[in-house]
């Protein structure tokens, strides 16, 4: 059995009105209008709700107890609408989007799912430096960003983590290791490897390099960079050689420049990161967008 919104607002209009005329005036609808909702109501719920008679309008027994149990179940129908009303009208404006690295597929599929749920609003993406991945969030530059991992600040809610991709090595072609078809980390002892300077975190700087390898060995380190493009640019100098993610690896691909697999390495993670204080609607739509995508 199906229930008609408009018969429920008759009935509660006239249950406060006992006046089919007021009620009709309340609703915007004729008197005639109010009395046939009232009937298709009562006619769903088998019974009478309200006795009319010439001189007064009164709820019936089962009417009293139908009041009861309608009103906080309508209200809490308004409610929900009014909570995606405002819902809707926070998904207006703009989502500012940081992203450190090159883009994944991931990341892609999840831009155009969350365009395709929400086009009021609109997506601006940022570069994020590779030696700040947190301070654009920290200052409020963007709403929310992909970092690559790990993120240990306090101040800073880590989502969804995807995009885990095996770790490749920059180096110049005309390395003597260059032309293999894999390295592994007892390897990295073999280069100069670049790190990366500026504001990051120590613990995410050494996470993105490596100064000694499972076997104990030291792994020289070499020039550190502030963007991904610095880096690249030493690789096809010979200054060094720098650890990437595939994705990132196959973006910057060049001809002075082999990229080979590291096996045996933890592989590289993306995450998305947004400031605490700062979680709005837009945030959690764009997170629960990449949650989908991944």
């Amino acid at each position: 059995m199906s229930l008609e919104v408009r018969e429920l607002e008759a009935f509660l209009v006239l249950a406060e009105e006992l006046h089919f005329g007021r009620a009709g005036e309340r609703l915007y609808v004729s008197q005639s209008r109010v009395s046939q909702l009232l009937r298709a109501l009562e006619q769903r719920v088998g019974a009478r709700l309200i006795e009319r008679t010439s001189r007064k309008v009164m709820l019936t027994p089962l009417g009293e107890d139908f009041l009861a149990d309608l009103r906080p179940a309508y209200a809490a129908l308004h409610a929900t609408v009014d909570s995606v009303r405002a819902a809707a009208r926070g998904m207006e404006g703009v989502l500012r989007i940081g992203v450190q690295g090159s883009s994944t597929e991931n990341l892609t599929d999840a831009l155009a799912l969350f365009q395709h749920r929400f086009p009021a609003c609109g997506i601006e993406v940022v570069e994020i430096p590779l030696a700040d991945p947190f301070g654009p969030v920290q200052r409020s530059e963007v709403d929310i960003a992909v970092v690559l991992l790990p993120m240990g600040e306090s101040d800073l809610v880590l989502g969804q983590v995807f995009s885990e991709q095996p770790q490749m090595l920059a180096v110049h072609k005309g390395h003597p290791l260059a032309a293999r078809t894999d390295l592994s980390p007892e390897d990295l002892a073999e280069f100069a490897l670049i790190g990366v300077r500026g504001p990051a975190p120590e613990y995410w700087r050494r996470a993105q390099s490596v100064d000694v390898t499972p076997g104990g060995r030291p792994v020289p380190a070499g020039p550190g960079v502030g963007t991904l493009q610095e880096g690249i640019e030493l690789v096809a100098a010979g200054q060094g050689a720098m650890l990437l993610c595939h994705p990132t690896a196959v973006f910057h691909d060049r001809p002075e420049v082999n990229f080979v697999p590291v096996t045996g390495l933890a592989h590289s993670r993306l995450g998305l990161v947004w400031h605490r204080n700062r979680e709005t609607i837009r945030v959690r739509a764009f997170s629960r967008a990449v949650a989908a995508a991944s």
